[in-house]
């Protein structure tokens, strides 16, 4: 029998509390736990969860925000075979109600916080018949429609209920994470326990962590970073993982010193929104000695002499997790995310499924060599998961280059190019150069519709603080910096671009607004018609 095949996150966990039972695991602002108490607080739950029927193969949903419990939960789960199945706490309404019912969740887990948004859509709830709530803080009148049941009263297990669950298979389901939605409904990736180990220990193998790191991530454990790549590699390392509450750039060094982190996470804007931050006698006080995420920008060298650690730029997704990695003994490459590491097979395609020349962008696809290691497909959703996985590649739909050293360069989303009269434009490579702008904080690029068919560029654009910028200065930065019909005919300040939890930009709500009144034209302001106003930041 191979030794992998009952490897899983429940079984992981226990045999950490037996080595390192004294050892800090999880460190977060509302206290610390070590191995043991954790193992022993979600054994407790396994109990009482099933107590209330919950049973192997069961999804349930988890709409709460980066705690203790989520965490506790999560491990107990995958110690009765069950799935996890953790919500976007942005979910609102239709959107709220979809997601729990496409993976027809009997029960759901709410933080008291949240709870008026379950109770919104609790009449739409299709399979749920029970609620465990977390907290008493919720809302005078707020009603959900269900049994509801204390969080307190789960634990509340004799000692013979507690009992070992029979070993857990590693290719059984252990989440259900749901892909961002920034382009329309959220998807639910099935991803088995496997999965997770493995894809923790390229992380670990990737980054070069060790046992003494302090692994901090601040964004939600709903998604793949703080779960996948920051709690999991800090259970094989028998690590501390520190979790935040949120990303906030005015508090994030201030968390990475709180909790004493080694290495930190970063995503989307994120740092360039620390860059951007002002300059700090205590920008060195702390012990982060590596960063990683993506992208990292072309002035990542002046980053790295400003806070004194390495940033380290790697390529993943929900679907599939992370086997892209800088080498950390090798000169970085500006623009690179790495070369790929661990068993996988990489392509990268052109439209008919024909591998790409050196220095030609193509679809990233990947082929595992092992079972297990990407998910399984979309829950309830055959039709997108046939979609995903053609001619025996899973198709990631993101656009790559790579050089003859074997250096992969992240391109842009398919789905996010912009054509222009003939032109593929990738919307990431036009906002690195205009977030060069010393003023502009950050900025998403995407396509409008033509007069002249296909589509126009435009930009919005989120302005530093305190900056004077006009939409006329920042065209003719972008006209001296890129080509001509790379140029944003479109301009757009805003005081904040919308965004998931995640910290990626919804693009789709910006295309929905379109060119709005407050848009600046180029092509207008060159014939005089419509005079460059100045930016509000």
């Amino acid at each position: 029998m191979s030794p992998l095949l009952y490897e899983s996150l429940g079984a992981e966990l226990q045999r950490a509390s037996r080595e390192a039972p004294e050892r800090p695991f999880i460190r977060m602002r509302q206290g610390h736990w070590n191995y043991r108490a954790l193992d022993e607080e979600s054994d407790l739950l396994a109990a009482g969860l099933r107590r209330l029927g919950v049973e192997r193969g069961d999804h349930v949903s988890l709409l709460l925000p980066n705690c203790i419990e989520f965490i506790a939960l999560w491990f107990a789960l995958a110690k009765l075979g069950a799935v996890a199945a953790p919500v976007n706490t942005a979910f609102r309404g239709s959107g709220l109600a979809d997601a729990i019912n496409l993976v027809r969740s009997r029960l759901v887990v709410v933080h008291a916080e949240l709870a008026s948004q379950l109770a919104e859509v609790s009449p739409q709830l299709e399979q749920v018949a029970r609620v465990i709530m977390i907290g008493e803080d919720f809302e005078p009148g707020v009603t959900i429609a269900r049994p509801m049941l204390p969080y307190a009263q789960l634990r509340e297990v004799p000692p013979t209920d507690i009992a070992p669950q029979p070993p857990v298979r590693a290719s059984e389901l252990c989440l259900l994470l749901y892909t961002s939605g920034t382009t329309g409904r959220s998807k639910a990736a099935m991803i088995p326990h496997r999965f997770v180990i493995e894809h923790a220990r390229l992380t670990i193998r990737g980054l070069g962590l060790n046992a003494d790191d302090v692994l901090y991530c601040p964004y939600p454990l709903f998604h793949l970073d703080a779960t996948v790549m920051t709690v999991v590699p800090a259970l094989l390392l028998r690590a501390v993982a520190a979790i935040g509450e949120r990303f906030s750039a005015s508090r994030y060094w201030d968390e990475v010193r709180a909790l004493q982190a080694t290495v930190f996470d970063f995503m989307g804007a994120t740092l360039t929104m620390l860059w951007k931050q002002p300059a700090s006698g205590r920008d060195r006080d702390h012990r982060a000695r590596l960063g990683w995420g993506v992208p990292v920008p072309e002035w990542a060298p002046q980053f790295e002499a400003r806070f004194g650690c390495r940033l380290v730029e790697l390529y993943g997704l929900t679907e599939a997790g992370a086997m892209i990695f800088t080498p950390l003994d090798e000169p970085r490459r500006p623009g690179s995310c790495g070369k790929p590491i661990g068993p996988f097979a990489i392509s990268l395609q052109d439209d008919d499924g024909f591998e790409v020349p050196v220095g030609t962008a193509g679809e990233l696809c990947i082929r595992p060599l092992e079972p297990s290691l990407i998910m399984v497909g979309y829950y309830g959703m055959p039709e997108a998961s046939l979609a995903a996985f053609r001619h025996l590649w899973f198709h990631t739909g993101d656009l790559m280059k790579r050089d003859a050293d074997g250096f992969l360069y992240f391109v842009g989303r398919r789905k996010d190019m912009v054509r222009r009269r003939g032109e593929n434009i990738a919307a990431a490579e036009v906002e690195q150069l205009i977030e060069s702008h010393p003023d502009v904080l950050e900025c998403a690029v995407f396509g409008v519709p033509s007069e002249m068919t296909e589509e126009d560029v435009m930009a919005a654009v989120v302005l530093r603080p305190g900056a004077q910028l006009t939409a006329a200065q920042l065209a003719e930065f972008c006209e001296r910096r890129m080509a001509r019909f790379m140029v944003p005919r479109y301009l757009r300040f805003m005081a904040a671009l919308p965004r998931t939890p995640t910290d990626k930009v919804e693009k789709f709500r910006l295309q929905q607004d379109g060119i709005t009144a407050d848009t600046w034209d180029r092509d207008r302001a060159t014939s005089n018609s419509n005079p460059p106003t100045k930016a509000t930041p």
